[in-house]
């Protein structure tokens, strides 16, 4: 384990030296929150891959394939499909409004600032929720190596996240996540996917020694699948942990084919773990959990030197994950809501550099000590997912395709979304389905309703809305535009 360990430490330590590097080049709002808005195809694509392929889709990916064979490959699948959809449909959009967040997207499109807080909010504890479930996938690839406790694995891990983050802001972010996809394609694609269907007696052995349902696309379940796309699909097309790498991208040209890349690579990302998984079961048909199967496979089957490589693949996933939800939580903590409680009144370029860093370092410490206090990353994520769905899918793309949307409408679809996404998980239970099915229905109806019987968006809003979507910002990107008195 020595050669391992060492790959490890290299690892980590080259993380945190590429966070001293990106803070030389943060040195505006811009560069800091989104790399100055200047990411080429290779980099935009390689760090978008590596943002929405975390922990669930390694860890995760491959337990769904132990669990139920090819079919385990949709929770990944539909994650890739949204990115694509995301990509083609939406991303060149997205990318010409030049905002920072969700929040100011909205804000834009509605006039007034009165969508923003409260969309700030929700936005804040979707990201929150999500660095928290990344932040706890340490706890076991840390025991895996070291054999450390819990709570000390969650601090050492999230502490060098925090840590590059905080330095470099987007730019350390982008290079840590360009190595981290380097390192998870190798790993992941290239050895541990081979050497896994080797050991299991390649493809006849595992059709030979498996039940049917495990080679059938849809053994899964329909439920499963349509739950996935709603969750997981919508969520790709509007979480600011997503839009924030939109806004990194250097023109709109980039941001729609780079996604393109990142989400077809996604689609291959998520049938290798299925087939990891499978293989196995094959290997050990008799694991305590299913999530339990990529520590194994790795610990159990790997060759010295290869086994460091693909842990740190693992860690890699979950620290592109972490990093990315991190900036996010943190940019909308400051730019949402408390810029806006105290006036929306920011100061210079340095000062915003700044204050987002300190943010990212508050933002940081509270996910660490959350992570330490919950147990379930099921229950967490799911959470996170329902509210982000359930509260704001309707609104953001409605401002995106339907003209006659209004502030009001908005507004409403966000509180009834929300509010029947908490009521439900209360009645149903937080994994059950109908929480984000009946929440998003209820949002769309008062978003419909709403819009219809209040009057129409100031055709100033709509016009200067239309400038920046043409990609002629008539305003700074910080400013939204309010709505005529």
């Amino acid at each position: 384990m020595a050669v391992d360990y060492i790959v490890i430490v290299v690892y980590l330590a080259g993380m945190l030296a590429m966070g001293w590097w990106g803070m030389r080049r943060a040195r505006s709002k811009s560069e800091f929150l989104v790399a100055g808005r200047r990411l080429g195809p290779s980099l935009y694509s390689g760090t978008m891959a590596a943002i929405v392929l975390g922990g669930a889709s390694t860890i995760g990916g491959v337990g769904l394939g132990y669990q139920y064979g090819l079919s385990g490959a949709w929770m990944v699948f539909t994650i890739g499909l949204g990115l694509l959809a995301l990509s083609v449909f939406f991303s060149a959009r997205i990318a010409r409004l030049k905002v920072y967040t969700v929040s100011e997207m909205l804000d834009l499109r509605y006039g007034g600032g009165r969508a923003g807080i409260i969309s700030g909010v929700v936005m804040w504890a979707y990201t929150l929720m999500l660095a928290v479930t990344s932040t706890i996938a340490y706890a076991t690839i840390f025991d895996v190596l070291f054999d450390m406790p819990r709570s000390v694995a969650i601090v050492l891990g999230g502490s060098i996240v925090v840590a590059y983050s905080t330095l470099g802001g987007m730019w350390s972010i982008t290079l840590t996540d360009m190595v981290q996809f380097v390192v998870k394609t190798i790993g992941v694609l290239l050895l541990l996917l081979p050497i896994a269907v080797v050991k299991a007696g390649g493809f006849a052995e595992m059709k030979a020694q498996l039940p049917t349902e495990y080679f059938d696309p849809l053994g899964i379940g329909g439920e499963t699948i349509f739950t996935y796309v709603l969750i997981y699909t919508f969520g790709m097309l509007i979480g600011q942990d997503i839009w924030q790498r939109v806004f990194t991208a250097r023109s709109d040209r980039t941001a729609k084919w780079g996604g393109t890349v990142a989400g077809t690579y996604c689609l291959a990302y998520a049938l290798a773990g299925a087939v990891i998984g499978t293989a196995a079961k094959v290997l050990y048909p008799k694991l305590g959990s299913p999530d339990d199967a990529f520590a194994t496979i790795v610990k159990d089957e790997l060759p010295v030197g290869v086994r460091g490589l693909v842990l740190a693949a693992a860690l890699a996933a979950v620290m592109s994950t972490s990093s990315g939800a991190l900036i996010a939580c943190a940019t909308v903590a400051n730019n949402d809501i408390w810029c806006r409680l105290r006036g929306n009144s920011p100061g210079g370029e340095r000062d915003e550099v700044k204050g987002n860093r300190a943010f990212i370092l508050l933002m940081g410490l509270a996910v660490i000590v959350t992570a330490i206090a919950i147990d379930n990353v099921v229950e967490a994520l799911t959470v996170a997912y329902n509210l982000l769905v359930g509260g704001l899918l309707v609104p953001i793309l409605g401002g995106l395709v339907w003209k006659r949307g209004t502030v009001y409408g908005a507004l409403a679809s966000v509180v009834v979304g929300g509010v029947a996404v908490v009521v439900l998980m209360a009645t149903y239970g937080i994994l059950a389905n109908e929480p984000v099915y009946y929440g998003l229905l209820a949002s769309l109806a008062a978003y419909l309703a709403v819009s219809l019987v209040t009057p129409a968006t100031d055709t100033a809003v709509l016009a200067a809305w239309r400038e920046r979507l043409a990609g002629r910002p008539g305003e700074l990107a910080s400013e939204p535009v309010a709505a005529p008195q």
